[in-house]
């Protein structure tokens, strides 16, 4: 699950997944702006089908924010 989140980032974020770890962010991503993050959004909910509330978003700075807001939702990774 770890390895489809990367893919999902390094698709929308237009960033090599070599570049990508759990502190990758906002801060550390380039193109990861408000547009790009409401794609990554959107397709993280497509994929695992759950949906994040606003309260989870706005609480989102990095990919280890995002693991542990899916984990919450009942999502778990193996790898």
């Amino acid at each position: 699950m770890v390895r489809t989140i990367y893919e999902i980032i390094s698709k929308i974020m237009n960033v090599p997944i070599t570049e990508i770890n759990d502190n990758s962010g906002p801060e550390t991503i380039e193109r990861w702006d408000s547009y790009n993050g409401l794609l990554l959004v959107d397709e993280l909910e497509s994929e695992f089908n759950i949906s994040f509330s606003l309260e989870e978003m706005s609480d989102t700075h990095n990919i280890s924010d995002i693991k542990r807001h899916l984990k919450n939702h009942g999502v778990s990774f193996n790898d």
